[in-house]
């Protein structure tokens, strides 16, 4: 199977719907590009989400390739504002604890993670390496699927993906989980808020320390 890399997008602007990267995560998915060039990818795809977009844009200005959108890289809940942030992490605690559990017309966390591992399953006979540029919590969902919580850290669990960190996957081998050496950047979580923050951008801002950005 051809080895793929799962890119998180990068840091994303703090608002509900379909937001894009901040300057920051601009930052990110081009050191990201970067790095992704010298390993000598041939094919990049993306979910179909702004955020991701966006990330595969500045690595497609990096490498020359062209990004693909693919809906089955999309994540599986997106907070759209149409309920308060506290009631939508609240649905996601619930979805991450009980696997199974199918909010409405959405998709369970393993139903996600099987959907991730069918797109890779489909890669043979595509030029490869492969870049897909997607999210966090359906990285989870493919990797709690293919090696079990036990197998994976209590941080990554608890604290999800960082932005831009890449997972390897070489014939649904993981190789690599959540890499950020390529950055060489402190998390956004640290960086200081722009003056004038507002109170929702702080309330993210908080949780995306406590959760690693991966649901934002």
């Amino acid at each position: 199977m051809t080895v793929a890399y799962l890119v998180q997008h990068g840091e994303k602007e703090s608002l509900p719907g379909d937001p894009g990267l901040t300057a920051l995560g601009r930052q990110q998915a081009m050191r990201t590009g970067r790095w992704l060039r010298g390993r000598r990818v041939q094919t990049l795809c993306t979910s179909p989400l702004r955020r991701a977009r966006e990330t595969a844009d500045c690595i497609a200005a990096v490498t020359g390739l062209t990004a693909q959108p693919d809906a089955r890289l999309r994540e599986r809940l997106n907070w759209d504002g149409s309920m308060p942030l506290e009631a939508f992490l609240a649905l996601w605690a619930r979805t991450r604890q009980d696997r199974d559990f199918a909010p409405g017309a959405e998709e369970s966390s393993r139903q996600a993670g099987a959907r991730l591992q069918a797109f890779l399953a489909g890669l043979p006979g595509t030029p490869g390496p492969v870049v897909a540029v997607t999210h966090g919590g359906i990285t989870t969902d493919l990797l709690r699927n293919l090696l079990g919580d036990d197998a994976l850290s209590p941080r990554l669990l608890d604290a999800g993906i960082p932005p831009c960190a890449v997972t390897a996957i070489d014939d649904l081998n993981v190789v690599m989980i959540a890499s950020t050496t390529h950055l060489a950047l402190p998390p956004p979580w640290c960086q200081p808020l722009p003056a004038g923050a507002t109170r929702p951008q702080r309330q993210i801002r908080a949780f995306a320390g406590r959760a690693g950005g991966a649901y934002l």
